[in-house]
């Protein structure tokens, strides 16, 4: 009897294509996209086993699959991986000049090349095992441990049981497969007390573009496609001015020197009269989502044709040595929002205004940093509220790590454009270097919790963050503080604690942070930094204006703790090679405090729960 079930159980394994082997790993990767791709090389980097799980041929998403080959952001905070591809980006075409092709970035490449570049740092990790053009279903967790499907193109499906899993889709599917709780759309301003948002919320997501790669085949060339179904050449009539009659809108050329790209290729992504279009595909089935995507796939060929066309550009056509596809476009949409999960902390944009204001001092949490401006594209749906972002003056910012963890499920860690943050911020996060720095959080924060066998809810802040700096990662996002310089690591320890802040600045398309670290302290700036870290020093009242010195800072860290004296202060700025021996009359400079305070006091050490308040231990 038991032989008969056995080969009954063997039959149905065959039947199904369900290889008998399920594949076993510490952490699995739901989405090879950009963040996705990160989370699995941080993971492997941090020593533990990870397999990588993309819909598509190609790795990295929005960078590469969906045509986004122009980076938005965070040109002066080149945080780990980022800054890793960056550079490899730079030795491939010659240094930073030669990407600085368009007027949109400073860091433009050919899809193509991104998609080789992100290969190859994948296949140089041994420990990541990659499945290509392959779908993730049937997701359980029970007994502690993920278990689900892994289906190939050919139709072939193969288990796999993991410890920790990492939604890296392009919508969140992995959220929606378990039905957790997520917000979709426009919040409310009560819910997130933010006072530019609408007074209601609704399920309004921003535009999506089906971008288009153009490629310059010389004069002469006539490369303009078939006229499209549906095409309607008023539809795209504001998109630029072909005659140069000061009519108000920009000029043609400069619309294409927008996303003009290395060796004679063109990015359109162009919003203004171009190619968004407004769907929300959040909760669609996948063939759902197919029959929705043709249209705005046409929307876009209509535009392309509308520049070949009515603005004579025929030698434009698209580009024939980019994409794997047959119709030569991109292999998926831009995808500019999802489903925003319930996490442990919401990232607001009083958060990013005010950061050092607020009752949750998140910024004490942060795993990745961005600087560009929130950016919402919703010219495409006539029903959206109309939301003056630009008015929004919000400095360089970070990313809390709650944000990555749902309030609902003890063991998944989210990715992508699907963490915890307001609608409105979503504007900012969505961006490719944020994005990527979520993703090398992500892996960091799973490859913790898989090796210590403990929930990712559970894995203290300070360690992720500590993890995160050893791989060359912001926590805070100061630009005159770059990753070679000898403290940064003890500058951006002590940012983390608030103990000495940054100074924000709304600037351009490229907000700052400053931490200025030749500037000289006062007593009252330590003073008020000390006091909201240590509580002996809560009403503490006697600092004045004056540059600190010596006796002071020996004053406030012997109240902190009474063993610190003037002997153990000269020991360590001897010991860091710091300076000259010190004197009474030293002026302190911030940069100096930051090394002397990390190394006597260890602040950074002290932990931090999600909302960045410390967790002193109790009085012995």
């Amino acid at each position: 009897m038991l032989r008969i079930l056995l080969l009954t159980v063997v039959f149905f394994i065959h039947l199904w294509g369900i290889s008998a082997q399920p594949l076993v790993f510490p952490v699995v990767v739901a989405g090879g996209g950009a963040s996705g791709t990160m989370a699995a090389i941080q993971c492997a980097r941090s020593g533990v086993p990870v397999l990588l799980i993309e819909e598509t041929p190609w790795l990295g998403g929005m960078l590469t699959a969906a045509g986004v080959s122009a980076i938005d952001g965070n040109h002066r905070l080149p945080s780990g991986l980022w800054g890793e591809f960056r550079d490899s980006l730079y030795a491939r075409y010659g240094g930073p000049a030669a990407v600085e092709t368009g007027w949109v970035s400073n860091t433009l490449f050919e899809p193509s090349v991104a998609q080789a570049i992100l290969s190859h740092m994948v296949a140089k990790e041994p420990l990541i095992r990659v499945m290509t053009q392959s779908s993730v279903s049937h997701i359980r967790y029970e007994s502690e441990k993920w278990t689900g499907l892994v289906t190939n193109s050919k139709g072939s499906t193969q288990g796999f049981t993991a410890q920790v899993l990492i939604d890296a889709t392009e919508l969140g599917d992995v959220l929606s497969h378990l039905g957790l709780p997520r917000d979709i759309g426009m919040d409310s301003r009560e819910l997130t007390a933010e006072p530019q948002a609408p007074l209601l919320a609704n399920d309004i997501v921003q535009d999506l573009t089906w971008v288009a790669t153009l490629k310059d085949f010389g004069p002469g060339a006539n490369k303009t496609i078939p006229r499209p179904e549906g095409y309607n050449p008023a539809d795209f009539a504001c998109c630029c001015d072909p005659t140069g009659s000061n009519t108000g809108l920009i000029d043609c050329k400069k619309m294409l020197d927008y996303g003009r790209l290395p060796n004679g290729k063109y990015m359109i992504n162009w919003p203004n009269c171009g190619n968004d279009f407004y769907l929300n595909l959040i909760n669609a089935t996948p063939e759902q989502r197919k029959t929705l995507l043709k249209e705005a796939k046409l929307h876009t060929l209509r535009f392309v044709y509308y520049i070949q066309h009515e603005l004579g550009f025929r030698h434009l056509g698209l580009a024939d040595d980019e994409y794997p596809t047959t119709d030569l476009l991109p292999l998926i949409p831009y995808h500019r929002e999802s489903g925003r999960v319930k996490g442990l902390v919401r990232l607001t944009v009083n958060h990013l205004v005010d950061p050092f204001g607020q009752i949750e001092p998140l910024y004490r949490t942060g795993i990745a940093v961005g600087d560009y401006p929130i950016d919402h594209h919703h010219k495409k749906n006539p029903a959206a509220p109309d939301i003056d972002f630009i008015q929004i003056r919000a400095a360089s910012y970070n990313i809390p790590l709650g944000a990555l963890i749902p309030a609902s499920h003890p063991n998944l860690i989210v990715a992508e454009k699907s963490i915890s943050v307001s609608n409105i911020v979503n504007g900012a996060t969505r961006l490719q270097p944020v994005v990527l720095g979520i993703g090398q959080a992500a892996g960091a924060l799973a490859a913790l919790s898989a090796r210590q066998r403990r929930t990712p809810a559970s894995i203290p802040v300070r360690e992720v963050q500590q993890e995160l700096l050893q791989h060359g990662a912001y926590l805070m996002p100061y630009i005159d503080v770059p990753r070679t310089d000898p403290h940064f690591v003890a500058i951006q320890q002590m940012g983390a604690t608030g103990i000495l802040k940054g100074t924000g600045i709304p600037y351009k398309w490229a907000n700052q942070t400053w931490f200025y670290p030749d500037k000289h302290l006062t007593e009252y700036d330590l003073l008020e930094g000390l006091r909201s870290y240590y509580p002996m020093l809560e009403n503490r009242r006697d600092a004045s204006g004056a540059i600190l010195q010596l006796p002071y800072l020996q004053q406030l860290l012997t109240a902190v703790r009474a063993d610190i004296t003037e002997a153990v202060i000269q020991a360590v700025w001897s010991d860091r090679g710091l300076g000259n021996p010190l004197t009474d009359k030293h002026h302190f400079t911030r940069r100096e405090l930051a090394v002397l305070l990390q190394t006597i006091l260890h602040p950074f050490d002290i932990p931090v729960n999600h909302s960045g308040l410390p967790v002193h231990e109790p009085a012995k």
